[in-house]
């Protein structure tokens, strides 16, 4: 019987093969009471099979000497947690204390784990919970002396390359143990568009589909399925028409791609001779060579903030120097755009300070991003003081996240001051004309964009946030989902009257949310007059392909007239028009 499923699609493409099921890791465990005399045995029971995962965790990380960087990070987040008392020391006392098994004692914790999590106003760091989880199977698997790597029933006489992982959710060292395989495509039941999946998915260019919530229970082993990543679609056992229609798109997506690495070196430049800079995003400094490798012209987004995940501490001023040098002198003199760090709040720096902090109704809406940062000055100084260092070795950008207030612009311009003072008082050199730019990811300050136009060097619009904020939608949440909608009129006009009023003052703006990657908004936004995009690097080529193929003096009047409807369809429609 055919049907279809729809999900998240968070890496594009079209995959088609037989579906490929990965078992369930159960973690309904038994409560069992163990004798006071077997509690030592028991802990150390439990310290042995934490110690075997962290042992496997290091041997995959040292076979990612290929594998994207993404990889490595995650295999280090999960080593992390192996380490932290939360989840290693609580674990022994509720064995000591309630004399019970370590399976039992380790899921209570990880529970209680996962519900600190979901407190997170940061969609990212929310979506961490699943890796508590994941490196929580792990070592019941080991307790349970099913050691090993995740289980997959393939379908017999399937080759390997069309063989489609189906799976209520993926671990990194899933993927690390896949990384010699070459899979068509991954579908999860869980997960957002910045879920570790995703991530994943989108650096190994592999179409992917998240968040189909029953997708594991209703595939069976072995059935034809079609992923259109693009589309969010699942299709299971295709009629032949659909299929055929899809092999043909399939084909098509192949071959521009083969023709994508031939525009490299090519400039970015419109055919009406308009330049147009592409840039990289990464999330940390081994992220530089993939975008150097994708023709990044610089790196528009630097998220600080994956240097400071799950560490229960920050960084040190020497640590984040070194990690901002390497990004720098890694670009050799194209600029790099550093984001001062965009927590959700400081539970995840100082976790056992604010376990007993009051439930957020509204989290996105708190105290985060540079709210967080001016609230703890110490912490942001160092910051501060370790970006402006390693300006000397290339130029740097500092950009402040979710600003909203003339006051905060103020503030955080006289806290960059006074870090510039204190290193002059110690003779150090950095870059005296650093230019300091601001997040426009909030609608106040869109449309009250003068008072940033007047205080700062540069803007970038954060498109992920700035609808997610506009359209009241958790864009992380699949049950709501399908209402993040970039095309809302609401959001075009708050993106075109940023454009529009930063070019009367001539303010660079750059654009670094999903919606710079997304080819199907590049003519869109070119012709409301942005020249500068930021995007993960798998996208760079597929932009600068639609960007060779624009002429501005014929989109800008085009747009003009797009911006001037309010109906959902109609916009559609002629989005279409445009990109035909």
């Amino acid at each position: 019987m055919s049907f279809t499923l729809h999900g998240l699609g968070v890496s594009g493409g079209i995959a088609i093969g037989r579906a490929m099921l990965m078992s369930h890791a159960t973690l309904e465990v038994s409560h069992l009471t163990i004798a006071p005399r077997m509690v030592d045995k028991e802990i150390a029971r439990f310290e042995a099979a934490v110690a075997l995962v962290k042992s496997e965790l290091l041997t995959m990380k040292e076979t990612t000497e290929h594998a994207p960087a993404e990889l490595a990070a995650f295999i280090d987040i999960h080593t992390m947690f192996l380490e932290d008392p939360e989840l290693v020391d609580k674990p022994r006392e509720i064995i000591r204390e309630r004399r019970c098994n370590a399976e039992w004692a380790l899921v209570q914790q990880m529970e209680h784990l996962v519900g600190q999590f979901e407190q997170f106003d940061d969609p990212y760091l929310r979506e961490r919970k699943f890796d508590v989880v994941q490196v929580v199977e792990r070592v019941i698997k080991e307790l349970l002396g099913r050691p090993g790597k995740a289980v997959l029933k393939p379908a017999k006489g399937v080759k390997e390359e069309s063989r489609i992982v189906v799976a209520h959710d993926l671990s990194p060292a899933d993927v690390i143990a896949f990384k010699d395989h070459r899979f068509a495509s991954f579908i999860t039941d869980v997960g957002g568009a910045t879920s570790h999946t995703a991530i994943l998915a989108r650096s190994l260019a592999i179409p992917s589909v998240v968040g189909m919530e029953n997708a594991r229970s209703l595939i069976r082993d072995g059935e034809q399925i079609i992923v259109d990543g693009t589309r969010g679609v699942v299709i299971v056992n295709p009629d032949p028409r659909v299929l055929e229609e899809y092999l043909l798109r399939k084909n098509q997506i192949e071959l521009e791609r083969s023709k994508l690495k031939r525009l490299i070196t090519a400039k970015s430049q419109t055919l009406d001779g308009v330049d147009v800079q592409l840039f990289a995003n990464i999330e940390l400094p081994g992220d530089v060579p993939i975008s150097l490798a994708a023709g990044a012209e610089g790196i528009g987004l630097f998220r600080t903030e994956f240097l400071f995940l799950d560490r229960g501490d920050m960084p040190d001023e020497q640590e984040q120097f070194e990690a901002y040098k390497k990004v720098v002198k890694g670009m050799a003199g194209r600029p790099v755009t550093i984001r001062t760090f965009d927590l959700g709040n400081d539970k995840d720096i100082r976790p056992d300070n604010n376990a007993n902090d009051r439930v957020h109704t509204n989290p996105a809406l708190g105290r985060r991003a540079i709210r967080l940062s001016l609230a703890e000055p110490r912490m942001f100084q160092t910051q501060l003081r370790a970006i402006l260092r390693a300006s000397k070795y290339g130029p740097i950008k500092l950009l402040i996240p979710m600003l909203a207030h003339a006051h905060e612009i103020d503030q955080t311009l006289a806290a960059l001051e006074q870090a510039k003072s204190s290193l002059r008082g110690e003779k150090i050199s950095f870059d005296e004309n650093i230019q300091v730019g601001g997040m426009i990811e909030i609608p106040a300050a869109a449309l009250a964009v003068g008072l940033f136009l007047r205080r700062l060097d540069f803007l970038s619009i954060g498109t992920n946030d700035l609808i997610q904020y506009t359209l009241a939608i958790d864009r992380s949440d699949e049950q709501v989902a399908s209402l993040y909608d970039p095309l809302h009129p609401a959001v075009l006009m708050l993106i075109a009257h940023t454009l529009a009023s930063a070019e009367k003052v001539g303010i660079p703006v750059s654009v670094c949310g999903e919606m710079a990657g997304d080819t199907a908004l590049t003519r869109l936004l070119l012709g409301m007059g942005l020249r500068i995009f930021s995007m993960h690097p798998s996208q760079i080529l597929q932009v600068k392909s639609h960007v060779l193929k624009s002429e501005v003096n014929e989109l800008t009047p085009a747009v003009r007239r797009m911006l001037r409807l309010d109906e959902p369809a109609k916009l559609r429609e002629a989005l279409e028009k445009l990109n035909s």
